[in-house]
């Protein structure tokens, strides 16, 4: 895992000496205890620039951190826009200051904070904040935006005064918020004819592969579209079988291995699989809630370490992962929802105002023919982006019903939308489709599906890289027309049309699955599941955050009924509750 921390700015500053860029830490700039990865380093001029991770430059590769610092001097911060692959970076300029910035993807967390001496602390765990000075203390919003999310959104985190940057933003010691040095442009009136953007993308995500093929890699394999695809082109660019590693659950439903066996038969790969049990759960939870420096409650975060612990145990250095395939080409089942609510927006108005919603709204709406339509047109009246959170678990609950009064009055139950709001507007695109492309390659993505992925795969002590994420795969999906990502209500048409003759055609029909866990199911079968459930609801309990009637209710009656519904509510609390236990965090957080 990376590990790079340091200060700038405060009364204590001065240019590093040589060799002082990877000291202990105690000079006050930059510390790196990374056994995996690269690192490039430059100095000249008064200036010196730290870069880790796989860092390109615009056409080039072996010298990114010597050409930005070549480009800096008549550019400054625009000059990282000539930076591609997955990075965090550091720049110290002795005239103009200095500069911290992650990639376009923030593919690792990069928090920072500002020390009471004025200066900027900068870190990828938040534990080095504080042994450089800052405090750290609970924000009570934080905590509501976890409940919310299942994880913090950036820019904001857990803790007061600390703030995590988001893709393709930097912060500098003397900037009071982050700026921005790129963002993904949308082309929707381009007419490409399919046949040549098919090609392009075909030879796009080789090329992706390409660069990360290196030395002993594996893929990961679900059976989904793709991570079969990775998967495929990995055995392309290298001239041989891929390795594959694949988990599966002995739980009707929830096993998957069988479309990962069609994708790795088809490709020739030497298939690794693993099957999660219970136990395996139980061991993980309290691994995992120590792993992040935040509350985080992804439970795919389960399968993706063993499949990861996997692969490092077969010798494997580093895994290609799937992820951004839906985030780019409209894979999720939401954004089809949402466009057929907005249909209704299109009405004349006369109708909807005049005829439908005195209709909907009159004792007549209730009977079974209307109820479906009041309920489509309730849901379409809600503007977006709030409309795509219609099935939150705490607003379908309740935030009243679910928290304390006391916790309440120190949050504003708002903030998530504003949160939503900020990325959904955060863009060029005209069309809702992009809009909300643009949303979750913000918040789905680089606040929670990179976030577990790569620190499991930190912790399984193996590095992991995302192909369909290359920067020239995710320029492209921008030019990729909206009416082909999603066609007639087919998600990903352009992608599995692309992919048609690459894919088997059971991996193309698949519908959508994810990394899912049968936690629900399980804690009603296997003891110690259910006795560290029980007694983590229960310490939560005693906090002031979640009233004790809904921990009560979950426990006796509403996991029984819906196991897997509310199994996800479950988890998320018990994830919070183990991640306040493993940092000694005892009684209430909540203010009296």
């Amino acid at each position: 895992m990376i590990d790079l921390w340091g200060r700038m700015g405060g009364a204590e500053d001065h240019p590093p000496e040589s060799g002082q860029v990877f000291g202990d830490g105690r000079t006050g700039w930059v510390c790196i205890d990374d056994p995996q990865g690269r690192w490039f380093h430059a100095e000249m001029g008064g200036r010196w620039v730290l870069l880790r991770g796989w860092p390109r430059w615009a056409g080039q590769s072996d010298r990114p951190a010597q050409a930005l610092l070549e480009a800096w001097g008549g550019r400054k911060e625009a000059a990282l826009e000539d930076l591609y692959g997955q990075f965090l970076g550091v720049l110290f300029d002795s005239e103009a200051g200095g500069v911290v910035f992650v990639d376009r993807l923030a593919s690792w967390p990069l928090y920072y904070a500002r020390r009471a001496d004025g200066a900027l602390l900068f870190a990828t765990r938040m534990a080095r904040l504080a042994e450089m000075g800052f405090e750290l203390s609970l924000d009570p919003q934080g905590l509501y935006d976890y409940l919310y999310f299942h994880t913090v959104p950036a820019p904001k985190t857990i803790h007061w005064g600390v703030f995590s940057l988001r893709p393709g933003r930097f912060v500098t010691p003397r900037s009071e918020a982050e700026g921005r040095y790129w963002r993904l442009h949308y082309e929707e009136d381009a007419s490409t004819p399919f046949e040549r953007l098919r090609d392009e993308l075909l030879e796009l995500v080789k090329r992706g592969v390409a660069r990360q093929a290196e030395g002993a890699v594996g893929a990961f394999l679900s059976g989904g579209t793709d991570s079969s695809t990775v998967t495929g082109m990995l055995g392309r660019v290298r001239g041989e079988a891929p390795d594959t590693y694949s988990i599966g659950f002995d739980e009707p439903g929830y096993d998957e291995l069988d479309y990962a066996r069609v994708a790795g038969r088809h490709f020739g790969a030497r298939m690794h699989e693993y099957k999660v049990t219970p136990e395996d759960i139980v061991n993980a939870i309290p691994l995992i809630a120590r792993s992040y420096d935040q509350p985080f409650g992804n439970s795919s975060a389960v399968p993706t370490y063993f499949c990861a612990r996997l692969a490092r145990e077969d010798g494997k250095t580093r895994l290609l992962a799937g992820d951004g395939g839906d985030e780019l080409f409209a894979g999720n089942a939401r954004y089809a929802k949402q466009l057929l609510f907005d249909r209704y927006r299109h009405l004349p108005a006369v109708l909807r105002k005049g005829l439908v919603e005195p209709l909907v709204e009159s004792p007549l709406g209730g009977l079974p023919g209307l109820a479906k339509l009041r309920s489509y047109v309730r849901q379409a009246r809600i503007p977006m982006p709030e409309r795509m959170e219609t099935y939150n678990l705490l607003e379908r609950l309740g935030p009243e019903n679910v928290l304390t009064a006391e916790f309440l009055s120190q949050i504003d139950p708002h903030h998530p939308y504003q949160i939503l709001r900020r990325a959904y507007e955060d863009s060029d695109a005209r069309t809702l489709l992009n809009r909300m492309l643009t949303l979750d390659y913000q918040i789905t993505l680089a606040d929670n599906d990179l976030q577990k992925v790569g620190r499991m795969c930190a912790v399984a002590g193996i590095e992991v890289a995302y192909p369909l994420l290359d920067d020239e795969v995710v320029e492209f999906a921008g030019r990729v027309p909206p009416e082909m990502k999603l066609k007639d209500q087919q998600l990903r048409w352009f992608f599995k049309a692309a992919l048609s003759d690459f894919l088997p055609r059971q991996v193309i029909e698949k519908k959508k699955h994810g990394f899912g866990l049968p936690f629900g199911p399980w804690i009603h079968r296997y003891p110690p599941l259910a006795e560290l459930v029980g007694d983590s609801l229960t310490d939560l309990g005693r906090r002031g955050i979640v009233r004790r009637d809904l921990i009560q209710r979950l426990q006796k009656d509403l996991l029984g009924e819906h196991p897997s519904y509310y199994g996800t509510l479950v988890w998320v609390l018990m994830m919070l509750e183990q991640w306040f236990s493993c940092r000694g965090i005892d009684g209430s957080v909540v203010a009296r």
